[in-house]
């Protein structure tokens, strides 16, 4: 049943306190429903816009409620293209019906049906969008994240390959990353010539064989075990830092938060 224009559940007065709201929602990225969950606070000015619009819609409206566009303009003095940010949030599973599709609703109306994904969480937001077209403002923030460089190889743009006079190009490529939750395709950065498999790249002897006489006495007997052996034993902290190099930045922030670094 819908209730007053912008007035809170009896369940949201009930939990709400602190700057925190603790309320029964429905969790679709765990498919876990009517779970009890603490969110953050919409008035967090370090949140962007569009996570503080949704979490304004739980404490403030309640799903299943009406509002209007001035009472969220009155909450959100200042900021600008308020709506739009509001309407972002259709792209994330969130119903937001207007009298176009609720015929009992005023034109100056709107009703929170449902919450969809929760886009305050880290994130959210980056694993849908990778899903779509990957656009100047998204690519700006994936090269960013890794660091204006080639998450497999180390590469940064404009830097010779070696023994080549090719410069590096960057792009974003798309990979699936195993969660505790499950399979996510997540946006990470590559340099061309590791997004294409290196075709039609030439190996070079003669600077093997050169680096090969440069070696000093222990380096040499290490890599005479290796080459008889046609294999190297990895530790398993290399294998690891390998794999934490290769991972996308919201992959490898689970790992930071791991280590206690988060």
């Amino acid at each position: 049943m819908r209730g007053g224009l912008g007035e809170p559940s009896v369940l949201q007065r009930k939990f709400s306190c602190h700057g925190l709201l603790v309320r029964s929602v429905t969790c679709q990225r765990s498919r876990h429903r009517r779970a009890l969950c603490v969110l953050p606070s919409w008035q967090d000015h370090e949140l962007g816009t569009m996570k503080r619009v949704a979490l304004w819609l739980l404490a403030e409206v309640g799903e299943g409620n009406k509002f209007t566009k001035e009472k969220l303009r009155k909450d959100f003095p200042g900021v600008s293209q308020i709506d739009r940010r509001m309407r972002d949030l259709r792209k994330y599973e969130w119903q937001i019906d207007t009298n176009r599709e609720d015929l009992t609703l005023d034109p100056h109306e709107h009703c929170f049906v449902k919450a969809g994904l929760p886009v305050w969480e880290r994130g959210v937001a980056l694993s849908q969008r990778a899903n779509a077209a990957i656009g100047a403002a998204l690519r700006r923030e994936v090269l960013a994240a890794d660091g204006n460089m080639c998450r497999s190889c180390g590469i940064t743009p404009g830097h010779p390959y070696v023994g080549t006079h090719e410069m590096a190009q960057l792009d974003i490529a798309r990979r699936h990353v195993v969660t505790p939750t499950g399979v996510e395709v997540q946006l990470v950065t590559e340099c061309k010539r590791c997004r294409v498999g290196g075709r039609g790249i030439e190996a070079s002897l003669d600077a093997v064989l050169r680096d090969l006489s440069a070696l000093g006495a222990i380096e040499r007997r290490l890599l005479t075990s290796w080459v008889k052996a046609d294999s190297r034993d990895f530790s398993r902290i290399e294998e690891l830092w390998g794999d934490y190099r290769s991972l996308p930045a919201e992959a490898r922030s689970k790992v930071q938060e791991a280590l206690g670094l988060g």
